[in-house]
């Protein structure tokens, strides 16, 4: 992605900020845009999904950052020569190198490139929520500076819709991630930890807490081990922050996101 245009920035509205994200004017791409999505639906569209979010045959092309991270020249090659041991053919003997062109940029609209993305907020409003009075910054980290108890943010816009942000912040527990599950602990001492599972296996479970440390168990030591389905994220940003606060939390997390490539998430223990 390339930064966001500051030109555009000096004749918007404060209170509305607009990212434009790598590509063409889409005016002038319209054309080229129809026909790559015309390509997409009849090619591509019946393993992939119409969205490009997989289906039963094939994997999601379009938010999976494994694949938003592949240059143009990669994806050019996947098109035309396929990926045979993992049953994709390849179309160069039935779609022309131009037609290849256009739903490689097709498959970069539904990556969220080339577009235009309108988020209401202001991100230096958001920014200062993030690192104050949101309290974001205690467990995420963007660009080095914060927490680590929670997922780094930085390129987490590039990831997610506005909506599916907006969404997130204001109800952590409607779709918990796995990978960051929250687990209490009791130990035969009777001395009780909570925070987020880091590793596990059969005999053994660390967790770290929000003051940073990691605590390694053997499970035959713990007299208790809990996993609650909430969230350690607060679940009450929405009526501390109003809409605008969130708006602009958002608006922040986006314009950081054009900045930062988006890259595949880790798991803890790599």
């Amino acid at each position: 992605m390339v930064p966001f245009a500051t030109d555009l920035m000096m004749f918007a509205p404060r209170s509305l900020f607009v990212l434009w994200v790598a590509g063409c004017a889409l005016p002038f791409c319209a054309p080229a845009q129809q026909a790559g999505q015309q390509i997409f639906s009849s090619t591509c569209a019946a393993c992939h999904g119409l969205d490009g979010r997989g289906g039963e045959h094939a994997p999601n092309i379009a938010t999976d950052p494994n694949v938003q991270g592949l240059s143009d020249r990669d994806l050019l090659t996947i098109v035309r020569k396929g990926i045979p041991a993992a049953g994709m053919p390849g179309f160069a003997s039935s779609l022309d190198e131009g037609q290849i062109q256009v739903v490689v940029k097709y498959l970069r609209t539904l990556q969220g490139q080339g577009k235009a993305v309108a988020v209401t907020g202001d991100p230096e409003q958001g920014r200062a929520l993030f690192f104050g009075a949101g309290g974001c910054s205690t467990c995420h980290m963007i660009d080095g500076q914060g927490g680590f108890l929670g997922a780094d943010l930085s390129s987490y816009g590039a990831m997610h819709t506005p909506a599916e942000i907006r969404e997130l912040i204001a109800d952590p527990n409607k779709d918990p991630d796995p990978r960051h599950g929250t687990v209490i602990v009791i130990t035969r001492a009777g001395k009780k930890y909570t925070g987020i599972i880091r590793n596990e296996d059969n005999f053994s479970l660390q967790v770290q807490t929000p003051d940073g440390n990691f605590h390694l168990f053997e499970k035959s030591q713990l007299a208790h081990i809990e996993r609650p389905a909430q969230s350690l994220m607060p679940s009450d940003y929405e009526s501390k922050l109003g809409k605008k606060g969130i708006d602009d939390l958002v608006s922040y997390l986006v314009k950081t996101s054009a900045s930062h490539p988006a890259a595949p998430e880790k798991n803890d223990d790599e």
